[in-house]
């Protein structure tokens, strides 16, 4: 019997591809992925462990992963301001080429002929994982269940499952297709395919509805050095638990929601609901601690950068040459990203109130319209005619 090493995250689509990649002849190990779900104690961990066994799995590996996703993924990421269409802060594309480097892992220790993963065959998840196991490990056979079997909707995956008591979550009221890391969830299907609709409320896992919130706002005050968040209201936090506290102070004030009808990789639209607290909140502090240290043109060329950079990650290309020589370009924009940035999180919204960093280029004799203005107004009339000289007619 050949060996198979599976991406498993416990879910509908994974839980019955145990039981179909079994029918075909396979022996399934379950490789999980501990990426901060907010998961409490290990006691999900363990159901998700004992559901994996009861569906067929002969192993089922649990692995933290949250320490390398966040230092070694997430903030590349955040130094890149890498947001796909405006409003995707790429949490699930991000986990993605982490999980297939440990699917290959495992398969060399089990000594394993392939690997699946529980992708369709419009998703863009499919070509993260297999890209990534390609670049890896090209020897490795890549099976993807979903694209293969008869199931034509989750309903009939629902009824699978229900046949052959494999033990999972959703249900037919509550289709909802969920991934979660500690730097955002995604979710899709069900009624939010009907664009005409407003999400509902039990889709949202994590932030509060805006409009249900406290009557105050709440402050906070990031510290960076080098790109990297370091404390939180003069508090050193290690960087995995700074996130947790932010997706939670985030979420209780509703901030980090986006709807979206975004472009997928295989080339049609889909609406995706995100939940990112943290992950919004760091970017918005992030761009402003930039603003302040940054000169214009190097400014206004990362943001090309920028663009660029969550295509690539969002197309599946976390171990690309040009992904990897704009980490080099990244990571030499932020020697003097240092300083700190107080934000106010108020009924869903997010905003910079004050920043300040040592290396700030702002200087307020020059800015000011007081009594301080030390600027040469002067020096105005020739610079305009220079300026337009190209122009001049």
């Amino acid at each position: 019997m050949k060996k198979i090493i599976l991406a498993y995250s416990g879910g509908l689509d994974t839980s019955c591809a145990i039981r179909w990649l079994k029918e075909q002849g396979f022996e399934v190990i379950c490789f999980v992925a501990d990426l901060g779900q907010g998961l409490s104690q290990g006691e999900d961990f363990e159901a998700i462990e004992a559901r994996g066994l009861a569906a067929g799995a002969s192993k089922v590996y649990i692995k933290d992963l949250q320490d390398e996703f966040v230092e070694d993924f997430v903030m590349p990421a955040l130094k890149a301001h890498a947001v796909y269409e405006g409003k995707y802060l790429l949490a699930t594309a991000l986990a993605r080429p982490l999980i297939a480097k440990y699917l290959v892992q495992t398969a060399h220790k089990e000594k394993a002929d392939a690997v699946a993963h529980g992708c369709t065959g419009k998703g863009n998840d499919q070509v993260r994982f297999e890209v990534t196991v390609n670049i890896l490990e090209p020897a490795l056979e890549i099976i993807a269940p979903v694209r293969e079997w008869e199931f034509k909707s989750r309903e009939e995956e629902i009824e699978y499952a229900r046949m052959y008591n494999i033990p999972v979550d959703v249900t037919k009221k509550k289709p909802y297709s969920i991934d979660r890391n500690i730097w955002g969830i995604s979710i899709e299907a069900g009624v939010l395919e009907n664009l005409e609709q407003e999400p509902p409320q039990d889709c949202y896992l994590i932030t509060k509805s805006p409009t249900a919130q406290a009557t105050y706002p709440k402050y906070i005050e990031i510290s960076f050095e080098k790109g990297v968040p370091k404390k939180l209201d003069g508090k050193t936090y290690r960087l995995k638990n700074l996130i947790n506290q932010l997706n939670d102070w985030g979420g209780l004030h509703g901030v980090g929601r986006a709807d979206l009808v975004e472009n997928r990789l295989v080339g049609i639209k889909s609406r995706e609901i995100y939940e990112a607290p943290a992950a919004t909140i760091l970017y918005t502090a992030h761009k402003e601690l930039e603003s302040l240290v940054m000169d214009r043109e190097l400014s206004h060329f990362k943001e090309i950068v920028s663009l660029k950079y969550a295509e690539l990650v969002y197309y599946g290309l976390w171990y690309s040459p040009l992904k990897e020589a704009l980490d080099k370009f990244v990571d030499a924009t932020q020697r003097q990203v240092t300083g700190s940035v107080k934000l106010k999180l108020f009924k869903g919204n997010c905003v910079a109130v004050a920043r300040k960093s040592r290396y700030s280029l702002y200087k307020k004799e020059l800015s000011t319209y007081g009594e301080e203005d030390k600027f040469d107004h002067k020096l105005a009339n020739g610079f305009i005619k220079l300026w337009g000289l190209p122009y001049k007619r």
